[in-house]
């Protein structure tokens, strides 16, 4: 047995599979886990069943449990998963059924979907592999442990830009984690020799011109520099670059050592000329793009910050007034820009529904939106934005309905779903459906009692 499709499918099960997803889109995640249990039993490696069973389990159970006990594990579940380590030893494919069996009490169990993985490392199913780590990264992203198995994981199959986001996510929650963020800096590099297509079993040291330039890329590459140690490698990158300045390797050292230091000016130049010089690679094209909404918006904290200590000078006032018109209308110019050099990019279309919201223009903003509804990364974000959107535009129930799409995805509180909620509430009160507006915000209260006005909303409600 292997990892198969919804089109290898037996004919005795595909209409068992068929019955599952129409119970899903009517949220009859009871009879729909049921229904996948079934398929399961049949096709083990139909991935795309275990991830909807994942996805059923978790709005059944209300999302991932919080961890409690030694070490932060659920009281008890380590030795359910000691238990199902030695049935998968035996024998791993009769053993998911075991676990898919726990799964259902807490799908995103870390220990448990750590012992799922274990499995299908013994089968040989690496995407079903990777969805038992990516659902530990979904439910519980603080679980440094797991993440670090999912990076190695995806560095050993060589998807390094995988393992590269991975990292990022560690950091995010451990900042300080020094594995990590070498980690992410040597999977972006090795990510980058597997774009260009070079061997995989060429080594590192053979691509290099000598044995010099090895040890500045080694050097480069390094991480928590001084200001002092950038500004000298700064120079030295420089002086390569008198020499020859068509060398694109230099040119991108140059430019990430610019940003590093924050001098936006000179990393967007150099990013744009080492635009010119690649072939075509739109990554550096981003960069340099990056590196000018970095230096705008420098200027314009510059000019806040003039305006702060100036208060009464209706000079300056008028000027920051002047810059921000400028600025919203400068975003959406750039967004329409980038979208016109790539138009099937959803996240660029979310950059320009964005920038044209931020202007003004919310009939503008929601087809733009739509289209960049089909990366299911930024759904939830995109959503949220609709919401609003439609809000702005007197669409009150339109804009309910995008907030309740996007709460269907979000199983942890985290921002995200704070704000849909928040927005939600706001929508209910504004139609004067003040019982609904104040489950949104009693949702919120439960985790975060300080999160805006949502203690005074909830407590007044009790005539507090």
């Amino acid at each position: 047995m292997s990892e198969i499709s919804e089109a290898d499918l037996d004919p005795k099960v595909k209409p068992v599979w068929l019955k599952a997803m129409t119970a899903v889109q009517t949220k009859n995640y009871g009879y729909a886990i049921k229904l996948l249990q079934t398929v399961l039993k049949d096709a083990p490696g139909f991935l795309d069943a275990r991830r909807l069973l994942r996805k059923c389990a978790g709005n059944e159970t209300g999302g991932p449990k919080k961890r409690s006990g030694l070490f932060g594990m659920k009281a008890g579940g380590g030795l359910g998963a000691m238990k199902l380590t030695g049935q998968v030893k035996k024998d791993p494919q009769a053993a998911l059924v075991a676990i898919e069996a726990e799964l259902e009490k807490d799908p995103y169990s870390p220990e448990l979907n750590d012992v799922l993985f274990e499995a299908f490392q013994s089968l040989g199913w690496q995407e079903s592999a990777a969805f038992a780590l990516e659902t530990i990264r979904t439910g519980h992203p603080e679980q440094s442990k797991y993440l670090h198995k999912l990076a190695d994981f995806y560095l050993a199959n060589s998807q390094s830009m995988k393992a590269a986001d991975v990292y990022r996510d560690i950091i995010k929650h451990n900042p300080t984690d020094s594995a990590a963020i070498k980690g992410e800096k040597d999977a972006t590099a090795r990510a980058s020799m597997e774009k260009q297509k070079w061997g995989e079993d060429a080594n590192m040291r053979d691509l290099m011109r000598n044995k010099e330039e090895f040890e500045e890329i080694e050097k480069q590459s390094r991480t928590g520099l001084t200001k002092e140690q950038l500004e000298e490698r700064r120079d030295q990158l420089a002086a390569k670059y008198a020499e020859d300045q068509n060398d694109l390797k230099t040119v991108k050292e140059l430019a990430s050592v610019f940003e590093r230091l924050e001098d936006w000016e000179q990393a967007r130049a150099y990013y744009d000329w080492a635009f010119s010089l690649s072939n075509g690679d739109t990554a550096l094209r981003t960069k340099a793009g990056a590196m000018g909404d970095r230096l705008k918006e420098q200027e314009m904290r510059d000019l806040e910050a003039r305006a702060a200590e100036n208060p009464d000078d209706p000079e300056v006032k008028a000027m920051l007034d002047q810059r921000r018109q400028e600025r919203t209308a400068e975003a959406v110019e750039e967004a329409k820009r980038r979208v016109d050099q790539n138009p099937t990019d959803p996240v660029l279309r979310f950059e320009l529904g964005q920038a044209l919201y931020n202007s003004g223009d919310y009939s503008g903003a929601i087809p733009q939106l739509q289209q960049a509804k089909r990366n299911p990364h930024i759904q939830s974000k995109v959503l949220l934005l609709l919401g609003r959107t439609f809000k702005a535009k007197g669409m009150l129930d339109m804009g309910i309905k995008q907030l309740e799409t996007a709460l269907e995805d979000l199983v942890g509180m985290d921002t995200t779903k704070k704000e849909v909620l928040y927005e939600k509430g706001l929508l209910h009160d504004e139609m004067d459906n003040k019982e609904a507006a104040i489950e949104c915000f009693k949702e919120i209260y439960e985790v975060d009692y300080g999160y805006r006005d949502v203690a005074e909303r909830v407590e007044s409600s009790y005539g507090g």
